[in-house]
């Protein structure tokens, strides 16, 4: 992007915070929350709810911002700190980094006395307006609105998507949707209600074996379901999205409705027992069941879609393998003629895509990929745009962290590589980062053990150099669905997530430490891994190890070998024997040749 443009954008921006001054105050408010999530609480959204970045021009993945009369705040982790400023920042907006400062922190120093902050109750959880209505002070306080403010300035909205709902086949998920709404039912009769109402995308994608293309990179269908005791459902969604063969597949178990009967159905759900999970319904919600008995309860899918059918499990597999042979033509291709060529990082990106779309059963990218070279890689979340996409050269680090929807699973994997020699300090921050990640990979934990608990390990020969990083350490990943999936992870908080989430056997998690260096470079080497029980021959019954899916080599020449014990070039060497063995036959001759050498013990 030129100067020029950059300009223009930010005059653009700027008109749009002073429309929305116009709009609060027009609505008897001092100020405006706008988050980034949809009426699903999803965490990537449909371009319809992008109103933080039309708003802003923040285009992270998470945040949330304030509008005040003579001010207006950001808040986001310590992912997009330096993305943040870089885009909200040079618009005057003050850039607050989670959780050193919460949001109703800021409004409890910022805004005036007896202030009337607005919120859209379709976007927030009681929960959440209750943390931050704790903080405010001076009389200040929260008041719904009736409509959503940016909506009404927001003069070229995009529509909400209407792309045909799909079936995702038994073959594919292991579970009928009979099976899964009767399993729904049964939690429903356990805490003596009489229905749940589910509001996450990828519960009723799963739940109903349904995917879509409503939300990009992620294959999920807008909609609502409800489901009651007895198994019986009634799905809300857009009637255009249901083609003659859902309907059919769907069956007469389950009543359709269109999207917008949703609010009004809730009301027949009165004097009735109603099952809500606490964590994705949304303040609307409870207003529009305030004649029913609420029993907060965790969402019933949340479990069964992290725990996988042995037929997820096994395409997960095929699906890492395909994976695999895409990236490590890419790498091949980067090495012997990428750099030659002089190509930049949307140029790369393009080259591993096109890769990735000649493999059985590709869908589409899981997210946005992260092509980044030298000090961009020091943005944990960077996204290069046209026009300012850096070139590739010799003598920096190249960090690619992608991934793809196949039908039968979801892939994340992150490669950092060196172009040209690397200096000794990329070697040893590298390798210490490295030394995390396989701290993680090698070890055996009790059941029980929570994500929480597994993180220091990834930290520890960082924090012994005095370093760290501002990420998480893993994450859940779906099957043709979201690759950030609860409910356990592995890092040192969640936010609003629980942080205590046992691992249990078949969860797919990513191990993802790295490092980042303002202006620098980044390192992450990112593999994702299955959950497995351990036999007498491992370990034994009651403990977990992690079987890794992720088949890609990992840079010999950024490996510092005097910093790893024997068992680490033991588990390295082993690691690079599989993924010979697994991708090499499907590869061509000089491809074949490169990941020899690639994968040759160190």
């Amino acid at each position: 992007m030129s100067d020029a443009q950059s300009e223009s954008l930010s005059i653009s921006q700027r008109l749009r915070l002073q429309r929305m001054r116009h709009e609060i105050s027009a609505a008897g408010g001092d100020g405006f929350i706008v988050p980034l999530t949809d009426e699903h609480r999803s965490e990537y959204v449909g371009d319809y709810a992008q109103r933080l970045r039309w708003l802003t021009g923040f285009t992270g993945t998470a945040g949330a911002a304030v509008v005040l009369a003579d001010r207006a705040a950001l808040f986001t982790d310590g992912r997009y700190a330096i993305q943040a400023r870089d885009e909200a920042g040079k618009l005057g907006i003050e850039i607050c980094i989670t959780p050193g400062q919460t949001l109703g922190q800021w409004l409890g120093a910022n805004a005036p006395s007896e202030a009337r902050i607005m919120y859209d109750p379709w976007l927030h959880t009681p929960a959440e307006l209750s943390r931050i209505e704790s903080e405010l002070r001076r009389g200040a306080r929260l008041i719904p609105a009736a409509f959503n403010l940016v909506d009404r300035v927001w003069s070229d909205r995009p529509s909400p998507p209407t792309a045909l709902a799909e079936i995702h086949p038994v073959k594919f998920a292991g579970s009928t949707h009979d099976t899964k709404l009767k399993l729904i039912a049964d939690c429903v009769r356990a805490v003596g209600a009489s229905a749940v109402v589910i509001t996450s995308l990828d519960s009723v994608a799963w739940a109903l074996n349904l995917r879509g293309r409503d939300v990009r990179y992620t294959p999920v269908v807008r909609s609502f379901l409800v489901v009651d005791a007895d198994a019986q459902a009634k799905l809300f969604v857009d009637p255009r999205k249901i083609g003659h063969d859902v309907r059919d597949h769907l069956g007469s178990a389950i009543e359709l409705h269109d999207y917008q009967a949703f609010e009004r159905a809730l009301a027949s759900l009165a004097g009735q027992r109603v099952m809500l999970d606490p964590e994705t319904a949304t303040a609307a919600l409870y207003r529009a069941l305030e004649g029913a008995d609420v029993v907060e309860a965790q969402d019933p899918c949340v479990w069964p879609r992290a725990i996988k059918t042995p037929i997820e499990t096994s395409g997960a597999r095929a699906a890492h393998r395909r994976d695999g042979i895409a990236l490590c033509r890419f790498l091949h291709w980067l090495e012997t003629e990428g750099l030659d060529e002089g190509v930049d990082e949307i140029q790369a990106s393009v080259q591993l895509e096109s890769r990735r779309k000649t493999l059985n059963l590709y869908r589409e990218p899981s997210f946005a990929t992260i092509s980044a070279a030298g000090p961009n890689a020091a943005l944990p979340h960077y996204v290069a745009k046209q026009g300012a996409a850096r070139r590739l050269t010799r003598g920096t680090l190249y960090l690619v962290d992608s991934g793809a929807q196949y039908e039968d699973g979801t892939t994340d994997v992150t490669r950092t590589v060196a172009l040209g020699s690397p200096t000794e300090e990329m070697r040893k921050h590298f390798t210490l980062a490295l030394k995390g990640h396989l701290a993680i990979a090698s070890i055996r934990v009790p059941v029980g053990t929570s994500g929480r608990l597994l993180d220091p390990l990834a930290r520890q020969h960082l924090w012994a150099a005095g370093l760290d990083y501002a990420t998480g350490t893993g994450h859940g990943v779906g099957t043709c669905l979201s690759v950030h999936e609860g409910p356990v992870f592995i890092g040192r908080h969640g936010g609003t997530r629980p942080v205590d989430e046992p691992l249990k056997p078949d969860i797919l998690l990513t191990v993802e430490p790295g490092l980042y260096l303002e202006g620098q470079y980044g390192i992450r080497t990112e593999n994702l891994y299955l959950v497995v029980a351990c036999t007498g021959a491992d370990g034994g019954d009651g403990w977990l190890r992690f079987e890794p899916l992720t088949l890609a080599p990992i840079d010999r020449s950024l490996i510092d070998l005097c910093l790893l014990s024997p068992f680490e070039r033991d588990w390295i060497d082993q690691y690079h024997a599989r993924v010979l063995k697994e991708i090499g036959p499907d590869l061509d001759d000089d491809a074949r040749g490169w990941l020899q050498r690639a994968c040759a013990p160190l």
